[in-house]
């Protein structure tokens, strides 16, 4: 109120016109102090419990997926000889460069053939004496027959003649046996691939003498295919026996090779697996240090790329089963293991422990812990708390995009 008019209201008889503005002033005043009271009341009433965050779920997409089991191999030839000399002598050449490829029958040692050729001579000399000694002993025989017939000649001298044509016969025999080993002792004097592949390094050069059957010369691996050995434990090689219905070990027969289990191989420096074939063989005994059992798979080699010696990623066919599958992205991990968030119909987050399996079509396996109703954290999984309530929106659980796109 200003000066002027307060004045004026103090001028007036008995103070009236002081009550009447008071009167008129309350109700606003009132009605500014209820405003301001409203406006004081809404932070608290913002205040209280905040909404539910949102969530994404969904239940997870059942599917009949194709079971691999990994495991790490190792590349080995399907054949490996050891080139040593089959006779004693002295290297003259060297046929092969080493580390090159060579087809059966290929030389790849000669040794000095000269004592062999005259043992071959000789023995062929000898063979020759024995066949004079029977031509004698037989005519012997023929010209005595009629004379003991006649009775001019004793029959014991019948029977002396008779014994050393048969003499003259295992003469010949034994002569001509060691006329074939000589032969075949020249013929060894020419080392020679015993069957297709690749040699190693010589460790032999020529001039030097070499022992038979004991100095090694080089050795020679096959190389298509090739053997792909593993380790499965006790569980695994139950699990492929009774999943392959008895194809997992192989029957031994002509067909073992197509019968057997598939496998896929990749090497090291591959994202793929490339390379495929089958287990040919499965050992008779566990391992009783390790509990574990061998397997080994054969693969097609046609470039001859794989090289023996060599570690590779080994997948086994472990039968096709049904199961549910998820985001990689809703499992979450902590000290206890892997889970994923699943919603109650009360909107309550609850964990479930579960058991993972492989990566199919970029979703995760889960072999057990969840039951295919249970409704799945799959967006929003940063606002989601164990034990806290959300509100869910219902999504749909598919293949990867960039799984679909390879």
């Amino acid at each position: 109120m200003s000066p002027d008019q307060h004045k004026a209201l103090s001028g007036q008889t008995g103070g009236s016109l002081w009550i009447d503005w008071l009167n008129r002033a309350l109700p606003s005043a009132a009605a500014l102090a209820l405003a301001a009271g409203t406006a004081l009341g809404q932070p608290a009433a913002a205040q209280g419990t905040p909404p539910a965050p949102s969530v994404m779920v969904a239940t997870p997409l059942a599917r009949s997926v194709t079971q691999w089991d990994e495991h790490t191999g190792r590349i080995e030839p399907s054949a490996r000889v050891e080139i040593r000399p089959r006779v004693s002598g002295q290297v003259m050449q060297v046929h092969f460069q080493d580390g090159a490829l060579v087809r059966a029958g290929d030389l790849l040692f000669t040794l000095d053939q000269r004592p062999f050729r005259i043992a071959v001579e000789s023995a062929r000399a000898e063979a020759g004496r024995n066949e004079a000694k029977l031509t004698l002993a037989e005519q012997q025989v023929q010209r005595y027959t009629p004379l003991v017939a006649q009775r001019f000649a004793p029959e014991s001298e019948m029977d002396t003649r008779r014994s050393a044509l048969r003499e003259a016969q295992a003469g010949l025999a034994a002569a001509r046996a060691a006329l074939h080993q000589a032969e075949l002792d020249l013929e060894f004097s020419e080392i020679r691939a015993p069957r297709p592949g690749r040699v190693s390094d010589r460790r032999v050069d020529a001039g030097n003498l070499v022992q038979q059957g004991t100095t090694l010369l080089t050795t020679l691996v096959a190389l298509d295919p090739v053997y792909v050995s593993f380790d499965a434990s006790e569980a695994q090689y139950l699990r492929y026996a009774r999943a392959a219905a008895g194809g997992f070990r192989p029957r031994g027969d002509a067909a073992a090779s197509e019968a057997g289990a598939q496998i896929q191989l990749r090497l090291l420096d591959e994202t793929e697996f490339s390379h495929e074939g089958r287990v040919n063989f499965v050992d008779n005994t566990f391992d009783t240090r390790s509990g574990t059992i061998r397997g080994r798979a054969t693969v097609p080699n046609p470039d001859l790329f794989l090289t023996p010696g060599s570690f590779a990623r080994l997948r086994l066919f472990a039968g096709d089963v049904p199961a549910l599958m998820v985001p990689d992205a809703a499992v979450v991990a902590d000290q206890s293991g892997r889970m994923v968030l699943t919603v109650a119909a009360d909107g309550t987050v609850a964990p479930r422990p579960v058991q993972l399996g492989p990566l199919v079509d970029g979703l995760r396996v889960v072999r057990s812990g969840l039951g295919p109703e249970d409704r799945v954290i799959i967006g929003g999984l940063h606002r989601a708390r164990p034990g806290s309530r959300v509100t869910a929106e219902q999504g749909r659980i598919g293949p990867s995009p960039l799984a679909l796109a390879q």
